[in-house]
């Protein structure tokens, strides 16, 4: 889109002072350019964005799996809070972050993540969903609060560009 701008100056003849004639200044060219779609963020950022993720993010930052869950997807992940990670017997999780247990640590943040785009509202009670650990993670659902092995949902429907998020209370362990 252009506009063009022009302008004229009238002078009367019998004015004293000197005739100036300003030319017109050359027509601006205006581009209108589509707005910036925010971005959505993937499942990955989702918890980094969230206070109560820092441990989350640490663990899948220190088991390498940042880029994996960056990836197209999609999936669903079951986050546990830092509060859920303090739960654990003391040192567990220090002891988990050393390079040394990175087997153990991908075996335990695996097992909370589910291909797929599971939303709570396609969660059935007694339902089992296959993780990307290998076990399968169990559904309650009771008054219309989701429990997935036990562990109460918080906050569900963390949607991303790659996934869904839904906020568990407890670090789920698998049996292997």
């Amino acid at each position: 889109m252009a506009i063009a701008i022009s302008s004229t100056t009238f002078v009367a003849c019998n004015s004293p002072e000197p005739k100036v004639v300003v030319p017109a200044p050359a027509p601006a060219k205006v581009e209108v350019t589509e707005p910036v779609k925010e971005m959505v963020k993937d499942v990955v950022d989702i918890a980094i964005g969230s206070p109560d993720h820092t441990t989350l993010v640490a663990a899948v930052t220190a088991a390498g799996l940042v880029e994996t869950l960056k990836g197209a997807g999609p999936f669903t992940i079951f986050a546990p809070t830092n509060a859920a990670f303090t739960a654990l017997p003391a040192g567990t999780v220090d002891n988990l972050l050393k390079p040394e247990n990175k087997g153990k640590l991908t075996n335990i943040l695996t097992y909370h993540v589910v291909a797929g785009s599971v939303k709570a509202a396609d969660l059935k009670d007694g339902q089992k969903v296959k993780t990307l650990q290998g076990e399968e993670l169990t559904v309650t659902i009771k008054d219309g609060k989701v429990k997935i092995n036990g562990a109460n949902v918080s906050a569900a429907d963390l949607v991303g560009s790659n996934g869904v998020v839904h906020v568990v209370d407890a670090v789920l362990m698998p049996k292997k």
